[in-house]
């Protein structure tokens, strides 16, 4: 038999995860000293920082919504799970290392492309991390709350909102072999779009 346990001590360090992982993102920001003579020019010239780190910070913002409202429709856990959570946040807490690259890296044409893409596997990884955890879950009826019964078709609701990223990023990827800096934009439209999908989609936890 499948031992379960209360959700509350994975939520609370999943919470802690990612408010650490968000955190660090903003402190790659800076201007370097030898601009500093013209700020106003140097505060400009970092735009490719502040593309990566509000990227970024839409994906784990998006990330944590859809968590936070799995775990919310959850009365238990599982080892399954708890196993595939540490897999999703060792891709989040990984997330500040190539963002920081592709900040470095745009605007110079022999490094962006391989940064963007390995900023694109990163964020394909983190998408397949969640949806893994979704299917664990949806895949043990007895770690859902309410006896078991999927009540208006939750888990069904945050399938929807989670699924369609990952082909999203496999598009996006390409589209970065192309173009790295339209790769770019395009991570930051799927972040808000998985954002407002999670938000705006009905069902009993949405107000948890």
């Amino acid at each position: 038999m499948t031992k379960h346990w209360s959700t509350d001590r994975t939520e609370a360090f999943s919470d802690g995860v990612f408010a650490i992982a968000i955190t660090l993102l903003v402190l790659d920001l800076h201007v370097p000293d030898d601009e500093l003579t013209n700020l106003w020019a140097g505060i400009a010239a970092q735009w490719p920082s502040y593309l990566a780190f509000v990227t970024s910070f839409a994906t784990i913002a998006g990330i944590w919504l859809v968590h936070h409202r799995l775990f919310a429709h959850m009365d238990f856990i599982n080892s399954t799970v708890i196993r595939i959570n540490l897999l999703l946040l060792l891709d989040v807490t990984f997330l500040p290392f190539p963002t920081r690259l592709m900040a470095q890296a745009l605007n110079n044409e022999d490094a962006e492309r391989a940064a963007v893409l390995f900023y694109g596997a990163t964020l394909l990884a983190s998408s397949l991390a969640l949806a893994a955890v979704w299917r664990a879950v949806a895949g043990d009826h007895s770690l859902v709350a309410s006896g078991g019964q999927d009540e208006g078709g939750e888990l069904k609701v945050i399938g929807r909102a989670i699924v369609p990223g990952i082909g999203l990023y496999v598009l996006a990827t390409g589209v970065a072999l192309v173009d790295p800096a339209v790769g770019v934009w395009a991570y930051f439209f799927i972040a808000l779009l998985l954002i407002v999908r999670v938000h705006n989609a009905d069902g009993p936890a949405a107000s948890s």
